[in-house]
């Protein structure tokens, strides 16, 4: 699947974000490694604290049906005048699950796109090695 394949996809799911503090939807596609695809998208809550960012839903929505290994991630931030990447939260868990190389491709409602890998995104991860992978 290519990343504008996958960025359509994570551009749908953040139509189900649940956001209404911020009004700011994100959707978030992932595609595992056997080339199922996986989609979150953020649920704010009052205390909020306890919001939960669309990679990290895609994330554990993936892991809870057994998926352990992610080769690309799209982010659609369909509120943003400009493309928005993973918050730093989002950037530790995606390090867990994916490789140093793997892209994460990610835009706004402008229609420009990023790209960066996870290791660009998270540089000097020293403990990315300790993962068992």
């Amino acid at each position: 699947m290519d990343l504008e394949t996958l960025y359509k996809e994570a551009a749908r799911a953040a139509q189900s974000a649940y956001a209404p503090y911020s009004r700011f939807r994100v959707g978030a596609a992932l595609l595992a490694e056997d080339g199922s695809l996986h989609t979150g998208a953020n649920v704010e809550n009052r205390s909020y604290g306890l919001t939960v960012c669309a990679e990290r839903s895609a994330v554990f929505s993936a892991v809870s049906k057994g998926k352990r290994r992610f080769t690309a991630l799209a982010i659609a931030a369909l509120d943003s005048d400009y493309p928005v990447g993973p918050c730093g939260a989002c950037r530790q868990v995606l390090s867990e699950f994916m490789d140093k190389d793997a892209p994460v491709y990610f835009g706004g409602k402008d229609g420009r796109r990023e790209s960066a890998s996870i290791g660009e995104l998270l540089p000097f991860d020293s403990l990315y090695d300790l993962a068992a992978r």
